[in-house]
C-alpha cells in the first residue's frame, strides 16, 4: 500500500545542482512556475521564500508578465562584448565542412583566415553545426543501374513455370580475423595473434530465391572454380526447364570458360546485375553473417575451411533464406515477393 504522503529525499550535491538548473537553463520555466503560483494566491514574498529568490524579483517577473504576457518572461537583449567570429561564423563553417576534406580544427583555423580566437572558442563555434564523425564509405553505382535492374526484373517475368533463379557471388576469408566490439572481462583486452602470411580462402556460393537451396564450394578467383559452381547449380535442379544465374559483373564471369560451358548447357542462363551495386545481391548479406561467425578467431588454414563449413551445416535452407532476404533486392519482379514468403 503506498503512503499518503511522500518528501522528496536528495543529498546536498543534487539540490545544489536543481538550484544552478533553475538559475541557469530552466530560468525561464521558473518564471512561469512564479506566475502560476501567483494566480493561486501566493504573494511574492511567500514564492520568493519557496523558490529562494529575493521578493523584488519575483514582483519584477509577475509585473513583466501583466504587461507583456508569455514574452514578457524571456531574456531581454543584454549588452556586451559581441561573439568573436561575427554572425557570419556558422555559415562560413558550414560551407567549408559541406565539401570533402580532412577537416581537422587546424585546417578549418587555416581555410577561415586564422580568425582572432583561441582554439578552444573556436572549437565551441564547430561544435554548434558539425559533429566529429568518421565517414562513410559507399559504392559509386552504376549511371544505368535502374535500366539494368528494370531490364532484369522484365526478363525474370518472361521464365517459363518451374525455372529457378539462384543468386551467385565470391567472398574472401583472410586469415588474419576481422576484429569486432565485444563484450570483455573488465580490465582485460583480449589479444588476436596476426599470422606470419596472411592468406586467403575464396568462397564461392549461390542461393535459389524461392526454397533456400544453397551449394558453395572452397576455391580460388578464377573461372575454373566458378564453372565448378555452375555444375553444382545444374545438378541441383535437374528437371527445371530454365536455370537462371543472377551474378556480379567480376571478370571471371565473363570468361571465355564460362560462356563454353554455358553455350553446352542449352537450359543454363548467366544474367549480370548492375555495375558496382553489391548491395543489390541478396548473397552479400549471407557473407556478412559469415564473417561475423568468423570474426575475433585466429586459425589456420585448415581451421579456417572448418569454420566455413561448419557455419553452412549448421544453418538450414530456411534460415539462409531469411538471412538473404531475396524479396529486397530490386533484381527481382514483386510477382517473386509471395514465392520468396512461401520459401521462407
Amino acid at each position: 500500500m503506498r503512503p499518503p504522503t511522500v518528501f522528496a529525499q536528495a543529498p546536498t550535491s543534487d539540490i545544489t545542482h536543481l538550484h544552478h538548473q533553475l538559475k541557469g537553463p530552466w530560468r525561464v520555466a521558473l518564471r512561469a512556475v512564479m506566475v502560476l503560483l501567483s494566480l493561486h494566491g501566493l504573494t511574492p514574498a511567500q514564492i520568493a521564500a519557496l523558490l529562494d529568490y529575493h521578493p523584488a524579483t519575483v514582483r519584477r517577473w509577475i509585473t513583466r508578465y501583466n504587461h507583456q504576457g508569455l514574452p514578457g518572461l524571456a531574456d531581454r537583449p543584454r549588452t556586451g562584448r559581441p561573439r568573436l567570429g561575427g554572425p557570419r561564423l556558422y555559415a562560413r563553417i558550414t560551407a567549408l565542412l559541406q565539401r570533402p576534406g580532412p577537416w581537422t580544427l587546424t585546417h578549418i583555423r587555416r581555410h577561415l583566415g586564422r580568425p582572432r580566437m583561441s582554439a578552444r572558442t573556436l572549437y565551441r563555434r564547430v561544435r554548434q553545426v558539425a559533429v566529429w564523425r568518421r565517414p562513410k564509405a559507399v559504392a559509386r553505382g552504376d549511371p544505368a543501374h535502374d535500366a539494368v535492374v528494370a531490364a532484369l526484373a522484365a526478363r525474370m517475368r518472361l521464365l517459363p513455370a518451374g525455372a529457378v533463379v539462384w543468386v551467385e557471388d565470391e567472398t574472401h576469408l583472410h586469415l588474419l580475423p576481422t576484429l569486432r566490439a565485444t563484450w570483455t572481462l573488465r580490465g582485460h583486452r583480449p589479444h588476436i595473434p596476426t599470422p606470419g602470411r596472411n592468406r586467403q580462402i575464396t568462397v564461392l556460393g549461390a542461393l535459389e530465391v524461392t526454397t533456400g537451396r544453397w551449394v558453395y564450394r572452397l576455391g580460388r578467383r578464377r573461372a575454373a572454380d566458378f564453372v565448378a559452381l555452375l555444375e553444382q547449380v545444374v545438378a541441383a535442379f535437374p528437371a527445371a526447364p530454365a536455370v537462371v544465374v543472377v551474378c556480379d559483373n567480376d571478370s571471371i564471369h565473363h570468361a571465355r570458360l564460362v560462356r563454353a560451358f554455358v553455350a553446352a548447357h542449352p537450359g543454363l542462363h548467366v544474367w549480370f546485375g548492375a555495375r558496382y551495386s553489391p548491395h543489390d545481391n541478396p548473397a552479400e548479406r549471407v557473407w556478412a553473417a559469415l564473417k561475423a561467425y568468423v570474426a575475433n578467431t585466429a586459425v589456420s588454414r585448415p581451421g579456417r575451411r572448418r569454420q566455413v563449413h561448419a557455419f553452412f551445416r549448421a544453418r538450414s535452407p530456411d534460415q539462409l533464406l531469411a538471412t538473404a532476404a531475396p524479396w529486397t533486392s530490386p533484381w527481382f519482379p514483386a510477382g517473386y515477393v509471395q514465392d520468396f514468403r512461401k520459401g521462407a
